[in-house]
């Protein structure tokens, strides 16, 4: 083995810059193997993938790891691509050192020690990538390229969520009465509950899904023919011609494309015996919308991407269940069936006009609501001996405000920043009240903040505030956390197993604000580096207490609770304790703020706050969260809503036009 090879394994502080033509081949086989095998397990053992995601705190800066199913070319080519964080004139100035050992300031301290074993694996790499000739930094960028290149699913299935369902029976069979409501609970994953990962069927759901389909058709039928399913008039208990047709086109309807013949022969001949069997013509149909409700031709959406035989069909299903969260409407399967859903023009101008439709209110108020877990604010509950005024019509009418918010900027086609902006808000009387604020002339009238207010947007809605505090007090841990993950798509790893994460209790003898009580979060190692993350956000909304209304200083209450010796309540003692809402976002410059309206303006021109909305938007449309290989997507579709304004309906037609929503192959 040459000097030169032993001076880069066991002496890479060195920086030796031989050029990579004097390595022998061995050497540079080896080069790209060693990130894999040596340095990339390194970097994930101190953690450093943690933030360096593109939903990590640091998605901002250069480094983003791959996902953790991430191929050996995808890991091969991130090892490659540090390169850009490489000082080829100077290795030992390049950032890809500096930062992870904290010689240039890092948001996530020292991750690698100084002088240790972790920083000489690190220096190998730099100095191998800063030792590449002009030729190989080209062939690299290559490699990179080809492993970042956007592939399209070519199979996708997804199940009909409860909403989803309880919308498509309505319109299917005029039903209304919700039957997933008897549904198991549907699991929140990435945000939301439509995601591909959590839509399986367990027995208990199948159960469901048959007696539901047992009971719609029974009611389908009942009286008769009452909801015009049957295409004319039987002329026989058994009508072979019309049983076909109904087949044909309920079942076009039901599986939302039409039916191969091998389905309608099968669907017939189940009409036929059981009509047959009981003389009566609407049995037979009775017993195949049974079967058909219980299909995973009707449970699920099943999508064969831009070569599928139903290209059009899968479109007009895309679209509606999206836009409408429901079944394509009779005009759209038309539109399908002519192959008018060939073309962006095309596709555009039918988003369009399905924006327009009233539907489209209720599917993105059905984003909302899991965007914002308008659930959990639903089931919330509080001390009553402290919030006696809190009950489930303050709740309903907090989740209310939020919503009118909402569809006020986006149906008046307003800068959607102003979500966090705003002004102003819609109120009922009793959630004036508790807010102080002017009670409106009647409810959910518009009411403009006073210009002393600390409120702003819908960081001053009790929807946000009674979300992330407890039942009998704050918690600016849950708001920091929440803002990090809904506001500006950043994920917190949860604490690690076996730390201690209870706060010390307040006391009469030792009362502490919040921030006291926190500190020990912000003093402990295993709990610092996460904690520093969230605490300092949630720590600047302490002026508004459990239910969202304003305290000029934190009130605790000891006793109170029993009799004294007379037999009377002991009054409560009540001790106010200063409060300090001086606050920061980590990672962030200029973040300082103390009031939900300075960081309502400090999100609503930030643009990892504004691709956030993206972000929520695109795992909502897709039922997934996204990959690297969606990044290219994501920022054509975050260009075009920021070139509009910021407006969410244009935000919906980007996405829906792009090739991923359509299935276009991107060649």
């Amino acid at each position: 083995m040459s000097g030169r090879w032993l001076r880069w394994v066991l002496l890479p502080a060195l920086f030796v810059t031989a050029t990579p033509s004097e390595f022998t081949p061995v050497v540079r086989a080896a080069g790209e193997s060693f990130f894999a095998e040596k340095l990339y397990p390194v970097m994930l053992a101190v953690q450093c993938q943690r933030c360096h995601n593109d939903n990590g705190v640091a998605s901002e800066t250069r480094l983003e790891f791959p996902r953790p199913d991430a191929s050996n070319d995808q890991i091969t080519a991130f090892g490659l691509k540090l390169m850009d964080l490489v000082d080829r004139q100077q290795p030992d100035q390049s950032l890809l050192l500096l930062k992870p050992t904290n010689r240039d300031e890092h948001t996530g301290g020292a991750r690698v020690k100084p002088g240790s074993d972790e920083e000489k694996t690190l220096l190998t790499w730099i100095g191998y990538l800063a030792a590449m000739s002009e030729a190989e930094v080209r062939q690299a960028r290559e490699k990179i390229g080809r492993a970042e290149q956007v592939s399209l699913q070519a199979l996708t299935v997804r199940r009909l969520t409860h909403s989803q369902y309880d919308h498509t029976v309505r319109d299917l069979l005029g039903d209304r009465s919700q039957p997933a409501n008897n549904f198991p609970k549907e699991d929140f994953v990435n945000g939301f509950k439509n995601q591909v990962e959590s839509q399986g069927v367990s027995p208990l759901q199948a159960e469901a899904y048959g007696l539901s389909a047992e009971r719609l058709a029974r009611t389908a039928f009942r009286g008769g023919d009452t909801q015009g399913l049957i295409p004319g008039r039987p002329a026989s208990p058994t009508d072979p011609s019309l049983a076909e047709n109904f087949v044909r086109q309920f079942g076009r309807r039901t599986f939302r494309r039409p039916l191969t013949d091998s389905e309608v022969l099968l669907y017939t001949s189940l009409f036929r015996r059981e009509s047959s069997r009981t003389g009566d013509f609407f049995e037979g149909a009775r017993l195949v919308v049974e079967t058909m409700l219980q299909s995973p031709h009707f449970l699920f959406r099943v999508e064969h991407g831009s070569h599928g035989s139903c290209e059009q069909y899968e479109i007009a299903s895309r679209l509606s269940y999206f836009l409408w969260d429901t079944m394509p409407s009779d005009e759209l399967f038309a539109a399908a069936e002519r192959g008018e859903l060939s073309t962006v023009a095309q596709i555009e101008a039918w988003a369009r006009r399905m924006l327009d439709d009233p539907r489209a209110k209720v599917a993105t108020g059905e984003f909302l609501a899991q965007w914002m877990r308008f659930d959990t604010v639903l089931g919330a509950t509080r001390d009553r001996r402290r919030f006696r005024e809190f009950n489930s019509e303050i709740a309903a009418a907090m989740v209310e405000e939020t919503r009118r918010l909402f569809d006020h900027l986006v149906w008046q086609d307003r800068n959607f920043m102003e979500f966090f902006t705003a002004s102003y808000t819609f109120l009922s009387s009793d959630l004036a009240r508790i807010y102080e604020l002017p009670v409106p002339d009647e409810d959910y009238a518009r009411v403009d903040y006073p210009a002393d207010s600390g409120r702003s947007g819908v960081l001053g809605h009790g929807t946000f505030l009674v979300l992330t505090s407890k039942p009998s007090e704050t918690s600016p841990t849950a708001r920091g956390l929440f803002i990090r993950n809904r506001f500006l798509g950043q994920e917190v790893p949860s604490p690690p197993p076996g730390v201690n994460t209870v706060l010390p209790e307040n006391t009469e003898a030792k009362p502490m604000t919040n921030r006291q009580r926190l500190a020990i979060h912000l003093n402990s190692d295993a709990c610092s580096a996460c904690h520093r993350l969230i605490d300092p956000i949630g720590l600047g909304f302490e002026q508004y207490n459990a239910i969202g209304a304003f305290q000029q200083k934190m009130a605790l209450q000891f006793g109170g609770a029993r009799g004294n010796d007379a037999g009377r309540a002991a009054p409560p003692n009540i001790i106010n304790l200063e409060l300090d809402t001086s606050a920061y976002i980590q990672g962030l410059e200029n973040s300082s703020f103390s009031t939900p309206r300075e960081l309502g303006r400090i999100l609503a021109d930030s643009k990892a706050c504004q691709k956030c909305i993206v972000k929520q938007l695109f795992r909502y449309a897709f039922g997934r969260e996204e990959t690297a290989s969606d990044q290219p997507v994501i920022d054509a579709v975050f260009e075009k809503f920021r070139e509009s304004g910021f407006r969410f309906r244009e935000l919906v037609v980007a996405l829906v036009t792009s090739k991923l929503f359509l299935q276009k192959d991107s060649r």
